[in-house]
Parts: structure tokens; C-alpha cells; sequence
């Protein structure tokens, strides 16, 4: 074991004592700065390039760090950010990692500081010095809030290895496919008036009405068309979640806005959902004599799925003991999958724990988990 960065706890505790919340909210968001520090100095320890990319605002970074020669080779690829938190309902210090009977616990313990220090342990299992391929580790920005992270990266047109590991929270299962997400705004402007006469304005509401009959007709007619038994729910879902409009009985309604997200399978892509959207709400707007905008809440992760047979599957099977299946939640593997390269989900963790008071790693998927991530190593890169 290479003695020049700490051992297991001690990373562990270290990531997780670096706050690095990210959220949309700009009252809890801050840097990842810390984070990448320290995994920046460990890896330069270790003998790895590094870079590091500043990403968009409020110091926000992504870090870039490989060793060995060639090209192909094998990325390690993790998010350095962590969700808000409610301190209250924590049982100890979310920002100190505390090992109970089953495991560590602290804020992004599973989702996904976990990862790093599993895969540090890996990599000080492996003698550098005979790399004959590349071993990368990327760690990004936001992919809690905006993945602003991975989307610049995707944009920045590096050379990456042939295969990518994302190591979200899977219970060391290999996951080949996900659905994707898209969350916007419709927001339908008519004229206020005094409800004792309809003539005097333009119900927003009542146009909203139809609106809402569309969407639900469209959103069975894709249920109708798209479905894949590989997911749990096999069929593309539309959440029509919050709807705001009016503010008093006796006035008509002169704006109202819906929000929803669409979940879609692979092989449909966000744009086309959102200009079938658009198609039906035109001749809405034009019947109604209203103004309909909308807005995208967020700028969306497509569906992704690396194919059953790829070499990546067939070897993450293998290595990991588990047949490759789906999951509900989305992740950066569309970003990678989008630079040509084998991309899987596959780490430690459950997503069950993530997002919730008390998250923990679990004690009994950590060797198991240095275990698989040396096997990879070895092979894309030995």
C-alpha cells in the first residue's frame, strides 16, 4: 500500500469534511473548491497529471487527473457536490464522517465521496510504473444542481480513455441504462379582469384547462409507442407537478404557469419532446387569443444506454459478479456516451441512502468495491 496519501478513514473523512453543496438555490450553493484540492494533491502524490477546469461560476471546478502512457485506457469519473442538507434531522455532524455498526456516515458518504476514496484504494493497489494505458479520475462540478460540470467537459474536447466507470450509487451492480430528464415551465398570459363580466378579460385559467388535456393525451400516446421492459416503469413518464395561477376568486385569472418533467426512454431525445410540445400548444395560444411561453427549468440529461453486448457489459458482469440492469434515477453517462466513449454506472452505495439525513456507505461494499475497480484497472489499463 502506498503510504504518501492517507489511508481509507481518512480520505473519507477528509471528502466529506470539504463542503461542497451545490444547488440552484444560491443560498446553499458553494464551491467544490476544497474537494478538488485535496483529491488533486493525493493524486499528484500518487504521481498523476493533473488539470483542473474552473466551470462556470462560484468557483466551481472540474479536476482532470491521469498517468500512464498510450491512448484507451480506463476513466474513473465521479461528482465532486453534494445536495443541501437538513440539519436537523441529522443524528451527527453531516460533515463528519462517523463509522457506526454498518458503515460511514456524512453528507455525500454514498452520493458519491464513497467513490473516491474506494477508488484511491484501487489505485494504490496498482503498480503505476506498469501502466500500459491510461488510468484517468474525473472529478465534476454541480451534477447535483445544473451538471454544468460534465456538460463542460463534454465541450472541451479531451482525449479520454476507452472505457468510463461512473460511480454513482449502485450497489455494485453495473447499470447499461437510464432514463433521461427534462424539467420546464408553460406559462399563459391572458388579461385579468372583473369576473362579473367575462367579457372584460382572458382566463389564463381556463386556457390552461386545455393545456393540461393535451399534455395528458400526449403523454399516453408516447406510453403508447415507447416502452422498454428493461425499466421498472417501462414506460416514458410526464409529472405534471405544481401549477400557480390568479390571485383572488372574484378576478379573472390573467396569468398561470404549470411545471412538469418528462422522462424519457433511450432513443427519444428531449429536443424533439419539446418541440411536439410546442407544436401542440400553438394553436392553443392562437385559439384562445393568449400568449403561452415556455421555460426551461433545467437544461436536461438525455436517456443513456450502452448496449448489453459492448465490451464494457460483458466485462462489468463479469468483474462485478451481477448481471447489467436499469435504473430510474439520470446520471453524466450521456455526456460521455456523447464523446464516442463505453460508458457504465457502477459503484458503492445505494440510492436509497442518497439525498436522505444519515447517508452511509455501507462497511460490507467497500473491499468489494476496491476489489471490482482494481479488476477494471487491470484490464483497460495493465
Amino acid at each position: 500500500m502506498n503510504s504518501k496519501i492517507p489511508n481509507f478513514n481518512d480520505n473519507l473523512g477528509q471528502l466529506i469534511a470539504s463542503a461542497s453543496v451545490s444547488s440552484v438555490n444560491p443560498v446553499h450553493d458553494m464551491s467544490n473548491a476544497g474537494m478538488i484540492n485535496l483529491l488533486g494533491d493525493w493524486l499528484d502524490r500518487l504521481g498523476f497529471k493533473t488539470e483542473v477546469q474552473s466551470v462556470g461560476v462560484n468557483g466551481k471546478q472540474n479536476l482532470i487527473a491521469s498517468i500512464g502512457p498510450g491512448t484507451g485506457g480506463l476513466v474513473l469519473s465521479g461528482h465532486s457536490d453534494t445536495v443541501p442538507y437538513d440539519d436537523i434531522q441529522w443524528l451527527s455532524d453531516p460533515f463528519q464522517c462517523t463509522h457506526k455498526e454498518n458503515g460511514f456516515y456524512g453528507l455525500g458518504s454514498t452520493d458519491m465521496k464513497g467513490f473516491f476514496a474506494i477508488a484511491l484504494e484501487a489505485i494504490q493497489q496498482i503498480e503505476l510504473t506498469k501502466l500500459r494505458a491510461p488510468l484517468t479520475l474525473i472529478a465534476t462540478a454541480d451534477e447535483e444542481s445544473t451538471m454544468s460540470g460534465a456538460r463542460f467537459l463534454a465541450k472541451s474536447g479531451l482525449s479520454l480513455g476507452e472505457a468510463v466507470i461512473i460511480g454513482e450509487p449502485t450497489d455494485l451492480k453495473p447499470v447499461h441504462m437510464h432514463k433521461g430528464i427534462s424539467m420546464q415551465a408553460i406559462r399563459i398570459i391572458g388579461r385579468s379582469g372583473h369576473s362579473s363580466n367575462p367579457a372584460l378579460g382572458n382566463s389564463a385559467l381556463e386556457a390552461m384547462f386545455e393545456v393540461l388535456g393535451e399534455l395528458q393525451k400526449f403523454r399516453a400516446e408516447l406510453q403508447s409507442k415507447y416502452q422498454n421492459n428493461g425499466f421498472a416503469i417501462a414506460v416514458p413518464t410526464m409529472n405534471l407537478g405544481c401549477i400557480h395561477g390568479g390571485d383572488n376568486p372574484n378576478r379573472i385569472c390573467g396569468v398561470c404557469e404549470l411545471q412538469f418533467d418528462l422522462r424519457p426512454l433511450p432513443g427519444m431525445a428531449i429536443q424533439d419532446l419539446r418541440n411536439e410540445i410546442t407544436a401542440l400548444l400553438d394553436p392553443i395560444a392562437e385559439r384562445r387569443s393568449v400568449t403561452i411561453d415556455q421555460e426551461i427549468l433545467f437544461g436536461g440529461v438525455e436517456a443513456f444506454e450502452q448496449p448489453v453486448s459492448s465490451d464494457l457489459v460483458v466485462n462489468a458482469a463479469k468483474f462485478a459478479n451481477a448481471e447489467a440492469g436499469s435504473v430510474a434515477f439520470a446520471t453524466e453517462a450521456p455526456f460521455y456516451k456523447s464523446l464516442g466513449k463505453q460508458t457504465i454506472i457502477l459503484g458503492p452505495g445505494s440510492i436509497d441512502q442518497a439525498h436522505q439525513p444519515n447517508e452511509f456507505l455501507p462497511d460490507n461494499q467497500i473491499e468489494p468495491g476496491i476489489r471490482i475497480y482494481r479488476r477494471f484497472i487491470e484490464h483497460y489499463c495493465l
